[in-house]
């Protein structure tokens, strides 16, 4: 059973093992076919229409499976390696490890948001942007600019506060677990994340910085937290909704799980907390 780890606990190894993965499926091409799936689901999930990745109740089944599905290939590479996750309400600085040029590297230059160090700088030549929303070939961030502070754990106890997994609309305007730790309402968890990163975290081509899969294993990771804590509360909504995901129809691109399928993630790994 697979076992993902808080970042900040990775060994020396660990982390080199993680990066390798990472390069490798770069070089193959198999890492871009990832970010390209992501961006698809960006630009049609729209809270008038037909809605799967974002926007929507199953923004945390869908991740939940994007990310089982990345695991896999960076197993296929080196079976030794899991998703890391980035607790953000205690690294929170961009002097915390996870930003050291012997894993993620950096924030980006001022002019333009070019990673100068790190694995995945463009000085190395390893990690071409290629599927992009501009003309930069590069990584960019630009740590803490967009929105000055991360969640704070006491917003997010406010969250996992909250008994109702979701409601109508459906969508960005809903109130509920869901909707607040995506982020469009309330004191935005996830959302805010990708801003203060900054550079293609901000966009629907987000996975281009290798910081998102640790994003969303975090994301994933109070997921199940929330499950803990209301056992009684269930995914929602379950049958007959029009463009949203009910919980026994299977998502895009995938057509095999359902949410329900993706309720339990103990059945594909464990937390170390």
């Amino acid at each position: 059973m697979a076992v993902r780890k808080n970042q900040s606990t990775l060994t020396a190894d660990e982390k080199r093992r993680f990066v390798a993965a990472l390069l490798e499926l770069k070089r193959s091409g198999r890492y871009d076919e990832f970010v390209t799936t992501h961006n698809a689901f960006i630009v049609s999930d729209t809270d008038n229409g037909e809605r799967t990745g974002h926007r929507s109740p199953s923004f945390l089944p869908w991740h939940r499976r994007f990310l089982l599905e990345f695991e896999r290939a960076l197993q296929s590479v080196d079976a030794s390696v899991t998703l890391p996750y980035w607790d953000w309400t205690v690294d929170r600085t961009p002097r915390a490890s996870l930003w050291a040029p012997d894993f993620l590297g950096g924030s980006g230059r001022e002019r333009d948001g070019r990673v100068t160090d790190g694995p995945f700088s463009a000085s190395g030549g390893n990690w071409p942007v290629n599927v992009r929303v501009d003309g930069r070939t590069f990584l960019r961030r630009a740590l803490g600019a967009g929105v000055r502070e991360l969640p704070t754990r006491a917003e997010v106890e406010s969250v996992l506060a909250m008994p109702t997994y979701d409601m109508a609309p459906w969508n960005s305007g809903s109130d509920g677990f869901r909707n607040h730790l995506e982020g469009w309402r309330g004191v935005n968890l996830h959302n805010r994340v990708h801003v203060w990163v900054g550079g293609q975290m901000a966009t629907g081509v987000s996975p281009n910085d290798p910081v998102f899969w640790l994003h969303h294993a975090y994301i994933d990771k109070l997921w199940a937290e929330w499950q803990r804590r209301h056992p009684g509360s269930g995914y929602l909504p379950a049958a007959g909704t029009p463009n949203v995901i009910d919980l026994n129809e299977t998502m895009r691109p995938w057509h095999d799980m359902s949410p329900a399928d993706l309720l339990d993630h103990t059945r594909f790994y464990t937390f170390d907390v």
